[in-house]
């Protein structure tokens, strides 16, 4: 289970309920709530391989209010089971660094080679959480290193494009930065830096897991 200061992971066979006890300053590109917002939930629901996906943000919102949630929120879709959700946390002095991840790769692509395609629930979808106070620019940092890390993990376990490339991520990848704000401001995340470091090793180490379920692993030669 999840282990983060203040935040509880539920899980139903339709979604991965991950509740904070306060407000999180996040930066996604989620169905629902992208962008900058302050929220303290993430929602990921489950959806068949056959969902209708011309309304997906009206759908996540109704699904929500079913629960009686009627707070800001942020909102994903998968295709993958709920039970294949899974968590790493890594910790070093102050900080402490979260990510959660479901993973399908059947439709795999490579950024600059993949043509467009439709939508499809199959998808890598990634929260992260960290206990620190990430200033805006670090935000951004944070979403480069744990994009540069899910990409290198792919390609350490050799998931491919339908062209045969080593894939990138899928068609429909969404990712949630989402920091408590505690402690001093911190200008940078990349992975030269400690917070960076712990989300690239998250990512990672969380990607690995969520990807066995899909029979993949990491490749001998890495």
């Amino acid at each position: 289970m999840l282990d983060f200061p203040g935040v509880t992971m539920t899980l139903t066979d339709e979604a991965c309920w991950l509740l904070s006890e306060t407000g999180l300053l996040t930066l996604s590109s989620a169905v629902v709530g992208g962008g900058f917002q302050s929220v303290r939930l993430v929602l990921n629901r489950h959806v068949s391989r056959d969902y209708d996906c011309r309304q997906p943000a009206l759908d996540l919102q109704r699904f929500a209010r079913q629960v009686a949630w009627n707070e800001p929120f942020i909102g994903l879709l998968t295709g993958v089971p709920i039970n294949g959700t899974r968590c790493v946390t890594q910790r070093s002095d102050d900080l402490t660094v979260a990510s959660v991840i479901t993973a399908g790769v059947s439709n795999a692509m490579t950024a600059g080679i993949s043509t467009p395609v439709v939508f499809t629930p199959g998808t890598i979808n990634m929260v992260v959480f960290v206990d620190a106070n990430l200033e805006v620019a670090a935000m951004v940092n944070a979403v480069i290193t744990a994009t540069e890390s899910k990409v290198a993990t792919l390609a350490a376990c050799n998931v491919r494009s339908s062209q045969g490339e080593l894939a990138t991520g899928t068609s429909t990848d969404a990712l949630v930065i989402a920091c408590t704000g505690r402690g001093d401001p911190l200008p940078y995340a990349g992975p030269g830096t400690e917070v960076g470091y712990l989300i690239g090793l998250t990512v990672r180490e969380c990607l690995i897991q969520a990807l066995k379920p899909c029979g993949i692993s990491v490749h001998p030669e890495f």
